[in-house]
């Protein structure tokens, strides 16, 4: 009798820390896996992009660094998949000279901000084709409007740019906007220990600082991370300086180690009358930035402002959400918080629809298809 006592007590004894601390991690982990497999199952269930060209491509990166190394590399990478001939050379050498010894069929520039257009001009003389792929439309139009001319086919990463090119005289003009490079972006698995509720990665522009400030409140009251350079303008930095990364610019690998650990991930474009801009001529900005297509890679909810061309790449509200006013966007960061299911929704069928059309490889078969029809 005293053994079936002791067994009863022992039954109805209430749980101890620790064993409710390792019932909580077990939930918590098989949660995570799950997700995880869920990714991963949609995505080897997205056909391949195919298509080869039995072509030469000379590609001229922009010999820079951050941010612009990471999308040297996979526009490289891609590329040398897709013909039968990459030469890759960098702004700086004498890239005239070494295509009038290879002769490539095509010669394909990225930025172009820092690169010579006499060298342009002599491989045009050379009848050596070139193209360009504006990557900061329409920010530094007062400068790409000049470059423009100076080669056979245009590509501008943002649609309100293609009028501007036309009327300088340029013949082929293309919208081909920016994208993710899987290979950089894709969902993982972060340290526990970096996880947050909000995160935000980039500089801060006026108009971001001037949003923040009016949402700042909020943003300190969770767990949130700010990553990058001119945070220090808030007018509440001293009291935000503990969620602020002020400086750091990450790497795509952190970058998108550090959307992984977000519940939500805010973008806001900057805008196209910034005082760091050049762009005089006032071009408006229409088409989401890179990272609106790098966030949703990630299978992470992407909360961003409205742009006039987003739905005819996600469509709001389904696989994006977006906000008007920094109360909108508070009120939205405080329900997706607390309706997970919905957010898990939403981000995964971002992701889909980002990695089904929306990456490096896609965007350079259709670049690939004007150049060689």
């Amino acid at each position: 009798m005293a053994k079936t006592r002791t067994l009863v007590q022992k039954r109805h004894n209430p749980p101890t820390e620790l064993e409710l601390g390792r019932a909580e991690g077990y939930q918590a982990g098989w949660n995570e896996g799950y997700w995880f497999g869920q990714c991963e199952s949609i995505i080897s269930r997205i056909p391949p992009v195919t298509g080869f060209w039995p072509v030469h491509v000379m590609y001229v990166s922009t010999g820079k660094g951050l941010p612009y190394s990471p999308l040297d590399e996979a526009v490289k990478d891609t590329l040398s998949g897709m013909v039968a001939q990459l030469t890759v050379v960098k702004t700086g050498e004498p890239v005239a000279e070494i295509a009038a010894r290879v002769r490539p069929d095509y010669v394909i520039v990225l930025d172009g901000l820092q690169f010579d257009v006499a060298q342009i001009d002599a491989m045009r003389a050379l009848n050596i084709r070139t193209a360009i792929w504006f990557t900061d439309d329409p920010y530094y139009a007062d400068i790409t409007s000049t470059l423009a001319p100076h080669y056979d086919t245009v590509f501008t990463l943002d649609r309100n740019c293609m009028a501007l090119y036309q009327e300088r005289g340029c013949m082929q003009v293309h919208y081909l906007p920016f994208c993710a490079m899987p290979a950089q972006f894709r969902p993982m698995k972060p340290e526990r220990s970096k996880r947050k509720e909000i995160s935000f990665i980039g500089s801060g522009y006026m108009n971001r600082i001037q949003f923040f400030n009016e949402a700042a409140s909020y943003l300190a009251s969770r767990d949130t991370l700010i990553s990058g350079i001119w945070w220090d303008r808030l007018k509440d930095f001293d009291s935000l300086r503990s969620i602020i990364n002020l400086g750091d610019w990450l790497t795509p690998n952190d970058t998108a180690l550090a959307y992984n650990a977000s519940k939500i991930v805010i973008n806001m474009h900057r805008a196209y009358d910034d005082p760091f801009n050049s762009n005089s001529l006032g071009v408006t900005a229409s088409s989401p930035n890179p990272r609106t297509f790098e966030i949703s890679a990630c299978a992470v909810l992407q909360l961003t402002d409205v742009r006039e061309d987003i739905a005819s790449f996600y469509t709001p509200g389904v696989e994006i959400v977006t906000y008007e006013s920094p109360q909108e966007m508070v009120e939205k960061l405080d329900y997706y918080l607390n309706h997970e299911n919905e957010r898990k929704e939403i981000a995964i069928r971002g992701m889909h629809r980002t990695l089904s059309e929306h990456t490096y490889a896609h965007r350079l078969h259709a670049m690939l298809s004007i150049l060689f029809a």
